[in-house]
């Protein structure tokens, strides 16, 4: 089992595991995955960038999800709050769904007041890619387009 882990196959599906759970609220270290992914497979640099931004995009998106979800269930109060915070950036502020706890936040607080998922998950996945790739670019995976 620990072989099929490591190996290219394995370690991918390691990487959107992670990267998809750390976009929601479960605290994961999705940059260290991507990271031991690519020290340990270099030559997957590209696809290993490819998995891991559109897994933690998408769970993102299930984090958006959970918020429009909750939009119908909880008192508006909240939602006053949400209005005035997201209000002057909209789905652009999603660029920084990537960071620790300000992205769970703003990403479910874009569900939470039903910006359209469209605009919601490129934003995201903007931000996300380019954080991605710096962790790619950090630990010497070359150019993760060409690599």
């Amino acid at each position: 089992m620990s072989d099929w882990i490591v190996s290219a196959e394995g370690g991918l599906w390691s990487v959107a595991a992670v990267a998809f759970l750390a976009a929601t609220v479960l605290p994961m270290p999705s940059e260290a995955a991507l990271a031991g992914y690519v020290l340990l497979h270099p030559g997957q640099a590209g696809g290993a960038l490819l998995v891991a931004g559109l897994a933690n995009t998408a769970g993102g998106m299930t984090t958006w999800a959970v918020g429009r979800w909750l939009s119908t269930r909880v008192p508006g109060r909240l939602e006053q709050q949400l209005r005035e915070r997201l209000r002057r950036w909209g789905a652009p502020a999603l660029l920084l769904a990537w960071v620790p706890l300000l992205g769970d936040a703003l990403v479910l607080g874009a569900g939470w007041l039903r910006l359209h998922p469209l605009a919601c998950a490129l934003w995201q996945a903007l931000g996300r890619f380019a954080r991605y790739a710096l962790v790619v670019h950090a630990v010497g995976g070359g150019s993760p387009a060409l690599g």
